[in-house]
This record gives C-alpha cells, sequence and structure tokens, in this order.
C-alpha cells in the first residue's frame, strides 16, 4: 500500500486521526478517563451523602438513628429535602429527655420504697468479697435492725 496521501485530503493532518490498522490512542485514553472519573464522582456522592452520619456520630443515639434514615432515604430517593434535613439534624443538639425523667422516677421509687433494698450477706466471707466492695449503711428501726420498708436518710439536711 501506498503511503501517499489522497488528492483530496488537506496536507496536514491532526495527530488523533490514525491511520488505518493502528490503534486510536485518543479513544483509548478518554475511555480511561471516563472510567476514573465514574468511580471518583461516585466516591464523592456517596461521601457527601454520608456527611449527616458522620456528624451525627457525636450525638445521642436516637438522633443518629434518625440522621442515618434520612440520608439513607434521600440517597433512594434522591430527594433533597430529606438530606438537607438530617444535615440539619446532625448540626443540632437535641437536649436528653430522658436521663433526667429517669433519674426522676427512679428516685421517687426510692421515696416510696418500693425499690429493693439490696440485701447484705449474713456472713462475710473475705476471701469471697473484693476488697473495694463495702455495704451500704441502712436505717435502723426502733427495733435495732435494718428496714428495707424505710429509706437512708444520712447526709440529708
Amino acid at each position: 500500500m501506498s503511503e501517499a496521501i489522497h488528492p483530496a485530503a488537506i496536507h496536514h493532518l491532526p495527530g488523533f486521526i490514525t491511520a488505518p490498522g493502528q490503534s486510536d490512542w485518543l479513544l483509548n485514553a478518554v475511555a480511561v478517563f471516563l472510567i476514573v472519573a465514574i468511580f471518583a464522582l461516585g466516591t464523592l456522592y456517596l461521601r457527601l451523602h454520608s456527611l449527616p452520619e458522620v456528624m451525627a456520630h457525636k450525638t445521642n443515639k436516637i438522633q443518629l438513628e434518625l440522621v442515618a434514615v434520612l440520608a439513607l432515604l434521600s440517597l433512594l430517593t434522591h430527594n433533597n429535602l430529606l438530606w438537607g434535613a438530617a444535615l440539619l439534624l446532625a448540626l443540632i443538639d437535641l437536649p436528653d429527655f430522658s436521663s433526667p425523667l429517669s433519674s426522676i422516677a427512679g428516685s421517687l421509687e426510692r421515696i416510696a420504697g418500693k425499690v429493693d433494698q439490696p440485701t447484705v450477706p449474713e456472713a462475710r466471707d473475705v476471701e469471697a468479697e473484693p476488697a473495694t466492695s463495702h455495704p451500704q449503711p441502712h436505717a435502723l428501726s426502733s427495733h435495732g435492725h435494718a428496714s428495707p420498708a424505710q429509706p437512708s436518710t444520712e447526709g440529708k439536711a
């Protein structure tokens, strides 16, 4: 085959035009670039969607679960409003209402005498108990023995 250029072709051909039978380097470079770009953008997209969950790891468990559900729903439904709500919920520290209320309920049960007092062992075995274990003091009734129905009044004014 002759190496002469066709008379209808221009005299200066661009570098991306290849001769018949040779590999197209531009096509291969674009294919590799597209594959790398798709994986990079996909990774960026998934990291962006998990941003509220990462921020909510510092909060309590219920708030973390709510943020995780909102972020997952926004990822699956492509609803950006849910992702924005998850981000706002991750940024706001919700107050912990359950701990003070359970503490109040436990205190009221102790005052009412509804909580079982821990029993003190009759015979103390020094080898069986750890050295840091100390029995809690109990209120003594008029008969001189511990009464589980009466709460302790030590340290109260």
